[in-house]
C-alpha cells in the first residue's frame, strides 16, 4: 500500500475518508455510469446536499434508514450522505422481496425506507406500503436536497455501529450483521493492499451496491484515488461496450463473473481480448475451481486473484497479483497482518478490526464468538506454510450461489407445505458458473403425481421466495438417505450422488 493510501486508511470514519480524498484529488473521477461521471470533489459536495435534504426530512445521527436500491451513482450518494449524518444504514439487496424485506424492516426498526419505485418490472414502493414501512421515499431519480449549512458536525469516531447488513446464514430468517465505519474501512484496506491498484486503474462494480462488497470496493477507490464503472445490471455481452468504452482494467465480482468473461473470450478464438484494457479479474464470495483460474490466465491473458470474505467480515484474505500460480489457483490468498486467523478443530476463526460487532440478536452474537473473541465462521480449512488459506468445506448448511448466501432450511421449510412433498433436502452442488447451484432432493408421499421443477419453482414463487434462491435442479427419490440413530438426512451422501450431474 502506498504512503498516501496508508495514511488515508487511518481515517476514523467513512466521511473523513471521503473528505480527505476530495482534498487530495477533487477533480479526478470516482464513479462512472453510462455517460455520467462523478468526481471525488463532487461526491463530497453532492453527498452533503443530500445529507441536508435528509436532515430536513428528520434524519439525525443514529436514525435507522433502510435502503433497497440498485447499483447507481445516486445510491452511492445517498449512502455517503447518511454516513455524513452519522445515521444507521440498513442496505437491502434489490432483488429481495416481501419475506426478507419485511423481516429487515421490522428487526432494524427502520424509521425511513428508500426505494427505487418501479424497477425492472417490480413496484418496490407498493411492496414497501404493503409491508407497512415507515418514511418511504423514492430515491432512484431525484435525491433529497438541501443547504449543507444546516448540517450538524460530521461524526468523529468510527467505532459505533452504523451499518446493518443482512445475511441468510443457516437459518430461515436473515441475520442482521452489525458493522462500524472502521470495520468497513479495514475490510476495504485488505482488498486494496492485496490488489495493489494504481491511480491509473479503472475498476468496475457490477454486483449489487447493497452487498457488503459495495463499501469494500468504495474504500479501495477512496484509498487509491481511481474510478470504477457502475453496472446496474451485469449481463454479457451487453455490458462489454461499457467495459471497453471506459477502458476497465480491473473487473470481476465472483466465480460466476469469471466464467461469463471466459465464455465471451471463447467466442473469439484466436481473436482480440474480450476487453483489451483488462489486466486483472478479482473477486470472491464463492468457491473457485483451480481449473477456472488456469483457463482464465491462459485464454484471456489476464491475471485472476480470488479472495475470501463474508457479510460478517467483508475481506479476510485475498490473492495478490504476484502470488505463485499454484497459490492463486488453489488458495484464497493471505490475510493482512491486522487479521488473525486461527484454525480450531478444522474450523476457520477470525479476529481483527474488519470483523463485525455481532448481530442484532444478542443470542446469535453469543453463539458466533468464542471465549477469546474469535468469530466462528463455520468454514473448514487450513493455513499453508506461506500463510495462504485453503478452504475445504463448510460446517454451516448454506449454499453460496453467485456470491450470495442461500439458506437451505428456508427453502425446505416452504417445500414441506407442498402436498406433493413428503420430505426434502436442499443442497448446493458445484457449478462452474454459479459457484454452487441449488438442488432440491424430494421424497414424495405415496400416490402423489411426480413433481416437476417448473411446478416446484412456481410454488416457491407463490410463497414469496426470492428468485435467486429458487432451485435450479430437482431430483425425486424413493427415500432420502438417513442415519440409523435419529434418522437424520445425510446430505453429504446426496452431494456425493449428484455432484457429477449436469443441470
Amino acid at each position: 500500500m502506498n504512503d498516501t493510501a496508508h495514511a488515508l486508511g487511518s481515517s476514523r470514519t467513512l466521511w473523513e475518508l471521503v473528505a480527505r480524498r476530495a482534498e487530495l484529488t477533487p477533480d479526478r473521477p470516482v464513479l462512472l455510469q453510462d455517460d455520467r461521471a462523478l468526481s471525488f470533489g463532487e461526491l463530497r459536495a453532492r453527498a452533503e446536499r443530500v445529507a441536508a435534504g435528509l436532515h430536513g426530512m428528520g434524519v439525525r445521527p443514529g436514525t435507522v434508514v433502510a435502503w433497497q436500491l440498485p447499483t447507481r451513482i445516486e445510491t452511492a450518494l445517498l449512502s455517503f450522505a447518511l454516513a455524513r449524518l452519522g445515521a444507521v444504514q440498513s442496505p437491502v439487496i434489490p432483488f429481495y422481496r416481501d419475506r426478507e424485506v419485511g423481516f429487515a424492516l421490522r428487526e432494524s426498526k427502520a424509521e425511513f425506507f428508500a426505494v427505487p419505485g418501479e424497477w425492472r418490472g417490480f413496484d418496490h414502493t407498493e411492496m414497501a406500503r404493503r409491508l407497512g414501512a415507515k418514511g418511504i421515499f423514492e430515491a432512484y431519480g431525484t435525491l433529497p436536497d438541501g443547504d449543507p449549512t444546516v448540517l450538524p458536525p460530521p461524526p468523529t469516531e468510527g467505532t459505533s455501529v452504523r451499518w446493518i447488513y443482512w445475511t441468510s446464514g443457516t437459518t430461515s430468517d436473515p441475520k442482521g450483521v452489525l458493522h462500524t465505519d472502521r470495520s468497513l474501512i479495514a475490510g476495504g484496506s485488505c482488498l486494496a493492499h492485496a490488489l495493489r491498484p494504481t491511480a491509473d486503474d479503472i475498476g468496475s462494480i457490477a454486483f449489487p451496491y447493497a452487498h457488503i462488497g459495495g463499501p469494500d470496493y468504495m474504500v479501495m477507490l477512496l484509498l487509491y484515488g481511481f474510478p470504477a464503472v457502475l453496472f446496474e445490471q451485469f449481463a454479457l455481452p451487453d455490458a462489454l461496450e461499457a467495459y471497453r468504452g471506459h477502458g476497465v482494467t480491473i473487473a470481476g465480482g465472483s466465480t460466476a463473473f469469471y466464467s461469463m468473461f471466459l465464455a465471451e473470450q471463447r467466442r473469439r478464438p484466436g481473436g482480440d481480448k474480450v476487453v483489451p484494457s483488462l489486466r486483472l479479474l478479482a473477486g470472491g464470495g464463492a468457491p473457485k475451481p483451480p481449473e477456472l483460474y488456469h483457463a482464465v490466465v491462459r485464454e484471456m491473458g489476464v491475471q485472476l486473484t480470488h479472495g475470501y470474505g463474508m457479510t460478517e467480515v467483508p475481506m479476510i484474505t485475498m490473492g495478490a497479483p504476484d502470488d505463485t500460480a499454484d497459490n492463486l489457483a488453489t488458495t484464497e490468498g493471505r490475510p493482512p497482518k491486522e487479521m488473525e486467523i486461527r484454525i480450531v478443530e478444522g474450523e476457520v476463526r477470525l479476529r481483527g478490526e474488519a470483523v463485525c460487532r455481532g448481530y442484532l440478536d444478542p443470542a446469535q452474537t453469543a453463539a458466533a464468538f468464542d471465549e477469546e473473541g474469535f468469530l466462528r465462521t463455520g468454514d473448514l480449512g487450513h493455513l499453508t506454510g506461506s500463510g495462504h488459506l485453503v478452504l475445504t468445506g463448510r460446517l454451516k448448511d448454506v449454499i453460496i450461489r453467485k456470491g450470495e448466501n442461500v439458506s437451505a432450511k428456508e427453502i425446505e421449510d416452504l417445500l414441506h407445505g407442498h402436498p406433493a412433498v413428503g420430505d426434502v433436502a436442499v443442497i448446493g452442488l458445484p457449478d462452474p458458473e454459479r459457484g454452487e447451484r441449488v438442488c432440491a432432493v424430494v421424497e414424495q408421499p405415496a400416490g402423489a403425481a411426480k413433481l416437476t421443477l417448473a411446478e416446484l419453482t412456481a410454488y416457491l414463487r407463490g410463497e414469496g421466495l426470492s428468485t435467486h434462491k429458487l432451485p435450479e435442479q430437482l431430483e425425486v427419490v424413493d427415500a432420502l438417505p438417513r442415519n440409523e440413530t435419529l434418522r437424520k438426512v445425510l446430505k453429504y451422501k446426496l452431494r456425493e450422488r449428484y455432484s457429477g450431474t449436469v443441470k
